[in-house]
């Protein structure tokens, strides 16, 4: 709910958001639907307790090492042609 009301007062807040989990709770995809989210997940899980964002979180790092990480064409001497 802090993530809607952030991004309604805010809208370019919401390029900045990540959503870890598609729960399968009615309430938790409703306010997905009304941030026109998409999360990283969709397990089916109504554990609760940020069970969602602790799956989440290493995809998230591995996904920004990654990208911090990785040579481009350039760098690794790959020709475009």
């Amino acid at each position: 709910t802090a993530a809607l009301v952030a991004t309604r007062h805010q809208p370019d807040l919401a390029a900045w958001l990540f959503y870890a989990h598609r729960s399968a709770e009615p309430g938790h995809r409703r306010l997905l639907d009304a941030l026109d989210a998409q999360p990283l997940l969709d397990l089916d899980m109504r554990l609760g307790e940020g069970s969602g964002a602790a799956v989440a979180m290493p995809i998230l790092r591995a996904a920004a090492a990654l990208h911090a990480r990785m040579a481009t064409f350039a760098e690794a001497g790959v020709s475009q042609s």
